[in-house]
């Protein structure tokens, strides 16, 4: 086995991994469901990969989209040329985005759909000649993504970025968003406060709506939306929500910010826009932002971004059929199925390691007090025929939609069985 791990080790770097200590990744021979056969042993998936695969694995309709598709062509440059699969998919986000949110940038990954979001933002007050306005309202505990932009509107401190905060150019940060009416007034204040003093030089307000994933899975209420919407019209900023980790039914309503009574003047999606299968990512906009760089004869005002592989065919192929599985399926339902069990599963449980569980839509987590007492975990919950990881100071379940409740509740004992066989 030494010899085996040595020939995976050998040439691919891993990410977020300290390649100089014992490690062990695991062979990946088939996927099917929910289910991955991991060196020989089935397991079920309860992350869906990073939160991606909506559906499941090896799912016999999207596996038929794309083989449809890659029969016709496999990608072509959106550059003075398109394809019907990248316009019916546009057109399906603006369905179901309703309302103001009606163009359709395409990238290739969540990341870049976010950088695309920040340059948006700031080009959109350049074009209105007012280049003061280039700095952005973040929030604690935010996760954004990898590329350089993203790590500059995540957490700056209490994060995987902070090495880079010497490059990163520098924005305002305000504590992670709460639920308690007490903090939360005063939060808002202070973001009130400052955007009186400060609005000439904030381009926009971004957040993750609900759920701030990656950075510390803190959740907060819909309502917590609809007044940083009022800030951001009080103050004339533009409003960006970040769905790359939220959209696609996971927290109840097909996005996130549907069960607030506003909308964002920006979304970013992405993760389980192709049920998993290919990278896509969509940054969608209001016709307000698109007007401001509608000019003609006036190239400058043009937006300069263009991934080679953006609105791939495939990719969009896949993200139409993901979206009517969605759709047809009643997923935001499923999910709030899975909330219910999860509900029943982990709320209530106690141990001494245990600070806190919480559960939305199709999350569950459990935070320990000493990010050192889930050491092995994910060892452990594969030895009992699971694949979880624990991060930081989090072990949690994000699986597909598709999940079966015996399942599920397999996959809830084994987190609390793990807190249960250190006693």
């Amino acid at each position: 086995m030494k010899q085996e791990n040595n020939r995976r080790t050998e040439h691919i770097w891993y990410p977020y991994t300290q390649m100089g200590d014992d490690f062990a990744p695991k062979l990946v021979e088939e996927a099917k469901g929910v289910n991955l056969k991991l060196d020989g042993q089935w397991v079920i998936d309860g992350i869906s990969s990073w939160w991606s695969v909506l559906h499941g694995y090896n799912h016999h309709s999207l596996n038929d989209a794309l083989k449809f598709q890659i029969d016709k062509f496999s990608h072509v440059m959106i550059g003075g040329l398109i394809h019907e699969p990248a316009i019916e998919l546009a057109k399906s986000l603006s369905t179901i985005c309703g309302r103001s949110l009606n163009r359709v940038f395409f990238s290739d990954s969540g990341s870049v759909g976010i950088e695309v979001a920040i340059k948006l933002s700031i080009q959109y007050w350049m074009n209105k000649k007012q280049a003061t306005k280039s700095k952005l309202i973040c929030f604690k505990k935010s996760y954004h993504g990898d590329t350089t932009g993203a790590m500059s509107i995540s957490d700056p401190e209490d994060s995987m970025h902070h090495i880079f905060s010497p490059i990163l150019m520098k924005h305002h940060f305000f504590d992670a968003p709460s639920s308690d009416p007490d903090i939360k007034r005063d939060q808002l204040k202070k973001i009130d406060v400052f955007l009186s003093k400060k609005h000439d030089e904030i381009a926009a307000i971004v957040l993750e709506p609900l759920v701030q994933c990656a950075g510390g899975f803190n959740f907060f209420t819909p309502d917590y939306l609809d007044e940083l919407r009022n800030l951001a019209d009080k103050h004339d900023v533009l409003l960006i929500y970040d769905e790359v980790a939220t959209g696609f039914c996971r927290t109840g309503t097909f996005f996130a910010y549907h069960q607030s009574k506003t909308e964002p003047d920006i979304l970013v999606c992405g993760k389980g826009l192709t049920g998993g299968y290919l990278g896509l990512a969509a940054t969608i906009t209001s016709d307000k932002v698109f007007r401001a760089f509608y000019a003609k004869g006036e190239p400058e005002k043009a937006f300069m971004h263009g991934p080679t592989f953006m609105g791939n065919p495939l990719a969009c192929s896949l993200a139409i059929k993901s979206i009517d599985l969605a759709t047809k399926n009643n997923y935001s339902q499923k999910f709030l199925e899975i909330q219910k069990i999860l509900e029943e599963g982990l709320l209530g449980f106690t141990h001494p390691l245990i600070k806190r569980i919480r559960v939305k839509g199709g999350i569950g987590v459990i935070e320990v007090y000493n990010k050192s007492d889930i050491d092995g975990f994910g060892e452990y919950a594969f030895n009992k025929g699971a694949w979880l990881r624990g991060f930081e100071s989090f072990i949690y379940t994000m699986p597909p939609a598709l999940i079966k409740e015996s399942e599920l509740r397999k996959i809830i004992g084994i987190m609390k069985d793990y807190f249960l066989d250190k006693n």
